[in-house]
């Protein structure tokens, strides 16, 4: 008898979590499975890449990044029917007021966490009952899955520092406890993850990222990567422009290796809405040169390729494929000594582990710059990283 999967996921824009469910997606494509996707914010320049005999069950769709000027916009209305459907935002009103007033207690008001809820109840519904219902990310998703979709079996997945993002039982009205099986992406997730619910430990499970490494690969031999005439030490870094990636930190970096006389040049591939203060502080430390926002690119790996050194110096992690693709392509790799990356970088065999400030930063570019064996040495022992989600799919497919 065909089984029916329905897989939900706040966007389809270019980040982490969306780039590996896409590669998780090929890993159901059976005649005895139907596979069904539903974005809830109905938006997402990946939208292309979701495999044949996956069905979007989304009846409108916009294929604009949340992150352009178009996008932001149809974003926000996607908001407002949300709010308005069901008159969502009127039931919802004493969540929204006292979690308002938590926030700015704390002295942290996040909008999108405070609207996750609004938008979960607000969103269109559908009549079927599935086998399985996978979130495959935390926030709108997971409410949505847990209270709207009929599913004989529920699991979720959890990308982030489950604490550190600005989630708690509050926000969720402990919505996670509905699920089958939670998912995390590396043991620091879930166990920070079980930290705000300490009673699914049983039921939480380690499932990592999938990095087609054959792929990565293949990509990165085509046509693509750095088009200035640069010739000397090139750095990069793949992350959006989020407070959370802490690049503000490595344009302060680059500023003391520039003084120092390094003859380098930084550039990191993402977008995000930390664009203008970090533009703004490259411009005061007079960086143009040397400090570059390429935005974000279709195809990032040749960049991987051609660079001297991968530099992944962020303020908190869930798991980054990032840091993945890196290793599979051999980068020399210095990472923020935060546990996360501790889960995925050895310090001295396949990578360095640093302070996350702008001294200790330059020092350990510096330090690989002058010792290239070094460097070398790094980059090989990264590259036979191997990726294997066997049987982190098996514990998934246990459900049905």
């Amino acid at each position: 008898m065909r089984k029916n999967i329905l897989f939900v996921i706040n966007t389809l824009s270019r980040a982490g979590a969306e780039t590996a469910l896409l590669e998780l997606l090929p890993r159901f494509s059976d005649p005895d499975l139907q596979v069904d996707l539903f974005v809830l914010l109905e938006q997402g320049e990946l939208i292309s890449r979701v495999p044949d005999g996956v069905r979007l069950l989304n009846r409108h769709f916009s294929k604009e990044t949340v992150l352009s000027a178009k996008g932001r916009l149809h974003l926000v209305a996607t908001v407002l029917k949300s709010m308005l459907r069901r008159a969502t935002v009127f039931r919802r009103f004493p969540y929204l007021c006292s979690n308002l007033f938590r926030m700015l207690k704390a002295g942290r008001l996040q909008k999108d966490k405070l609207l996750w809820r609004v938008v979960a109840d607000g969103a269109p519904r559908f009549s079927k009952e599935y086998d399985l219902a996978v979130s495959y990310i935390e926030g709108g998703s997971a409410y949505y899955v847990a209270d709207h979709v009929k599913a004989k079996k529920k699991a979720v997945f959890i990308h982030i520092d489950y604490p550190m993002s600005g989630y708690d039982r509050k926000l969720d009205l402990d919505a996670y406890l509905k699920y089958d099986k939670v998912f995390a992406v590396s043991e620091h997730t879930k166990e920070s993850f079980l930290e705000s619910y300490p009673e699914l430990s049983g039921k939480a499970f380690v499932f990592h990222n999938i990095v087609n490494q054959a792929s990565v690969r293949e990509k990165a031999l085509l046509p693509g990567g750095f088009s200035d005439a640069f010739d000397g030490v090139r750095i990069l870094t793949v992350a959006r422009l989020t407070k959370q990636k802490a690049l503000s930190v490595s344009v302060e970096a680059m500023k003391l290796l520039k003084d120092h006389g390094c003859r380098a040049r930084w550039y990191v591939l993402g977008e995000g809405d930390e664009r203008k203060a970090l533009e703004q502080r490259i411009r005061e430390l007079s960086l143009e040169d040397s400090f570059f926002l390429l935005g974000a690119v279709e195809n990032p790996y040749p960049y991987f390729k051609q660079t001297t050194l991968y530099v992944h110096a962020t303020a908190f992690e869930g798991k980054s494929i990032a840091i993945q693709e890196a290793q599979t392509l051999g980068c020399p790799i210095i990472v923020s000594d935060i546990d996360s990356n501790r889960q995925q970088v050895e310090e001295g065999v396949d990578g360095l582990l640093t302070e996350l400030s702008p001294e200790a930063i330059a020092a350990a570019i510096t330090g690989l710059i002058n010792d290239p064996q070094k460097a070398k040495m790094l980059g090989e022992n990264a590259a036979k990283r191997l990726a294997s989600n066997e049987e982190d799919i098996k514990e998934l497919m246990n459900l049905l």
